[in-house]
């Protein structure tokens, strides 16, 4: 309890970065209830309402003693130093502490603040040929320039963004990323990968970079990743995250749930293998019918969806490992992230809303990216996002987000009224089979999800009147 007395004693002497630092360093070996003060502290440091919002969530979880604070601590304790240092310094206080005000400054001063984060495709070049591939469609031959990315990400640092994804193709054929990854050593990239190449070479590599967080792809246990990926695949994933771990990177892994593997994925014995090989994160996501011969019967279906985000809250709060569900936590992130919290850049240059959606009217080689950010195209998309009630708009209901598989009108009025071009020469997703498969599904979803949204927001509106705690800054 000393060491807090010290820092609030001395707080008004410390610099926010030091001050941040400080109380990080102290979280493996504190108290639940002496994390929530320095959490209070870490509130007083940020001007942008979400975060501190965001933090306040937080103080609650410690509170709590929600299982997510072992994982925090792991986080801080069991990587090497290199990683934990560039986790501290790049993402929590670059992105989350400093980034998070440069945003808001921006926000206010241009009435548009740059997303939290950014997705690059700097290749599309894969050493595999999985069935159903969302990203087989886009042309092979056009690598984005090493000078092209480069200029985005000192772009991208100039917004206030210090988070980068970099995903492909399969990104580490490309080895000039490392000059990347060293050259912005101030940025933290997330990195999704096949794992393919990722032997104890490759990791010990990264280990030393300490700023790249891999995410490996998986599609289920043996069974299901080889069926898709290609015989001996997962063979050579379980051998990279024991690589990872061994060398002491930060890792997860990257499911996207189909028809066909929808049961193995929203399993225990899945989620307990992972965190057992040292996974510390997971993201899943859903098959969407874009890319190479898209097929409607490898979606997974809305009930299947709903078993995973029954899955993934109750993981939450039982098992040592952060998931994120693309889909389902549209209400953790207040509705459809594109162009909004994100967007994505592909190997051409197009400016895309998402990754998933593979259309643009903007392109990067000729529009800086605050161009593009601010283009009419990705305002509309904003303004569809916040006028829930408008014709056309999206839906209220958080659980139902996405303008492909949720609200399909939506994509396809943006695309039609701003000119958009299919940038993986495909348009299946506006008209045909797909397109009717796809307002079918979002019925169907809609069916399962209103309920239970309107349920939801009674009982959130019952426990913000009952609540009697208050966080004051």
């Amino acid at each position: 309890m000393h060491i807090l007395k010290e820092i609030e004693r001395n707080f008004k002497s410390y610099s926010q970065k030091e001050l941040i630092r400080r109380i990080l360093k102290l979280v493996p070996r504190a108290s639940n209830s002496n994390l929530a003060i320095m959490l209070i502290l870490a509130r007083k440091l940020t001007v942008d309402l979400e975060t501190k919002r965001k933090i306040g969530n937080l103080i609650e979880i410690f509170r709590s003693g929600h299982p997510s604070i072992e994982l925090g601590k792991k986080l801080l304790t069991r990587p090497n130093k290199e990683c934990v240092d560039k986790l501290v310094e790049n993402f929590f206080i670059n992105n989350l502490l400093m980034g998070s005000g440069k945003r808001q400054e921006i926000r206010l001063r241009e009435g548009v603040g740059p997303p939290f984060f950014l997705v690059l495709s700097p290749t599309m070049r894969c050493n595999l040929n999985c069935r159903g591939c969302s990203t087989r469609e886009y042309s092979i031959e056009n690598d984005l320039p090493l000078e092209t990315i480069d200029r985005i990400i000192s772009e991208a640092k100039d917004l206030g963004i210090y988070f980068i994804t970099t995903q492909g193709g399969e990104m580490f054929l490309r080895k000039d990323m490392y000059d990347v990854y060293e050259k912005h050593d101030d940025v933290y990239f997330q990195v999704y990968s096949n794992g393919i190449l990722i032997d104890r070479k490759t990791a010990k590599k990264l280990a030393d970079l300490g700023n790249v967080e891999v995410n490996l792809s998986v599609e289920g246990f043996k069974k299901e990743t080889d069926s898709r990926r290609g015989k001996g695949v997962w063979k050579k994933i379980m051998e990279a995250m024991d690589n990872l771990r061994e060398e002491g990177c930060i890792f997860g892994f990257s499911a996207t749930m189909t028809r066909q593997n929808a049961d193995a994925l929203t399993s225990d014995e899945f989620i307990d293998l992972m965190a057992d090989k040292g996974c510390y994160l997971g993201w899943y996501f859903q098959y969407i019918p874009i890319g190479m011969k898209p097929d409607l019967e490898m979606m997974p279906t809305p009930r299947q969806r709903n078993r995973l985000r029954q899955q993934v809250t109750r993981w939450r709060d039982s098992k040592e490992i952060f998931i994120g569900d693309f889909w389902n936590d549209g209400p953790h992130v207040e509705g459809c992230m594109a162009g909004r919290l994100f967007l994505h850049i592909n190997n051409k240059g197009d400016v895309e809303p998402c990754t998933f959606v593979h259309f643009a009217v903007d392109n990067i080689h000729n529009k800086t990216l605050r161009e593009a950010i601010n283009s009419p195209f990705f305002k509309a998309i904003r303004r569809m996002q916040q006028a829930q009630d408008a014709p056309q708009a999206y839906s209220d209901n958080l659980l139902t987000p996405c303008m492909i598989i949720d609200q399909p009108w939506v994509l396809r009025e943006l695309v039609n009224s701003y000119g958009a071009r299919a940038t993986d020469e495909g348009d299946d997703l506006l008209r045909g089979a797909i397109a009717e498969g796809l307002n079918s599904y979002s019925q169907e979803i809609h069916n399962i999800y209103d309920p239970i949204w309107k349920e939801k927001k009674k009982s959130a509106r019952l426990t913000s009147e009952n609540k009697k705690v208050v966080f004051m800054d």
